[in-house]
């Protein structure tokens, strides 16, 4: 790969830049200048499906640091190499989440994060014309450490065409369908300013779903802090990270817009032979924009105007 190092070893004098960690181990003990500037995109690669698209969105929306962490053998395109930190490590081992964000999170106190799956896109209000950089900067102005990000289902409308269910040109998602619960702690008791979000292919499809994993809400950008600790369950061990909102009003929200569900209903043999089209009623063409998610009440834009 032109722009990196082909052998697979980070450059001890490089600022971040065209550098490829041979490790998670590696880029957590050696790549910590390059974290020392935010906010930082996690992609984390599962297989060799979108990267390109993933990684050029995130560099789009304004990231200053994008790493990309997968297996070696997941390539990233030569050109976009010189804006990509890369990781090797292993995104399908038990665990790997919280290995890396937890893992990140201690090398990067104080950055804002943002992490995501690969065939995954984050939408934010008005994001065409403003930066994540000045959407962090007003969630800062209220005092808030994390953004409530909601997991939209993306799906190819013809699946006969797009056999893996993920295509850009075809993509749709649900208009409808989305509902709440409100959280309960261990003990029972109700969380404050805290719900469980449900809709999209893991309810439509909830058969094949494991009930741990129907929920489509995700607080997968934050503030980094010394404790802070993210669960299997896309939740954090501090609860004002998992809140919704301000206590004093609506808070902004985003979207990750994500084929990773239709990709593994297609892929699973138990759920792949049951599905001959995601599409029902209530699909919609998706146009790749904000104003949609707006219109549909899929991200709100709380006092940001």
């Amino acid at each position: 790969m032109r722009g990196v190092f082909a052998d697979g070893l980070s450059d001890p004098s490089s600022t971040g830049r065209h550098m490829i960690h041979p490790s998670l181990r590696d880029f957590l003990s050696n790549g910590r200048t390059a974290l020392a500037k935010g906010p930082i995109a996690l992609i984390l690669m599962e297989d060799s499906v979108e990267i390109e698209s993933t990684l050029r969105h995130q560099l789009d929306a304004g990231f200053e640091q994008v790493v990309a962490i997968g297996e070696r053998a997941i390539q990233i395109p030569d050109d976009m190499a010189k804006n990509v930190i890369r990781v090797h490590h292993d995104m399908r081992a038990d665990g790997a989440l919280e290995a890396v964000v937890n893992g990140v999170i201690d090398a990067a106190p104080g950055q804002w994060i943002f992490y995501s799956y690969n065939a995954e896109y984050l939408f934010f209000p008005f994001c065409e014309t403003r930066t994540v950089g000045e959407m962090l900067s007003f969630s800062m102005e209220e005092r808030r450490d994390s953004l409530l990000t909601y997991v939209v289902d993306l799906y190819a409308g013809d699946l006969q065409a797009h056999s893996t269910a993920v295509s850009l040109p075809d993509a749709h998602l649900d208009k409808s369908g989305y509902y709440a619960l409100a959280r309960k702690d261990k003990a029972g008791d109700f969380c404050e300013r805290q719900l469980d979000f449900f809709g999209g292919l893991r309810w439509r499809f909830e058969e094949h779903v494991p009930p741990p994993r129907r929920r489509i809400d995700r607080i997968s950008m934050f503030r980094a802090r010394p404790g802070l600790r993210l669960n299997a369950d896309h939740t954090f061990n501090v609860g004002e990270y998992n809140t919704y909102a301000c206590p004093w009003h609506n808070s902004l929200t985003a979207a990750v817009c994500s084929f990773r569900t239709a990709k593994a209903l297609k892929r699973n043999p138990g759920s792949a032979p049951h599905i001959d089209t995601f599409k029902w009623h209530n699909s919609a063409p998706f146009t790749w924009n904000s104003q949609q998610l707006l219109d549909l009440g899929l991200i709100e834009p709380g006092q940001w105007f």
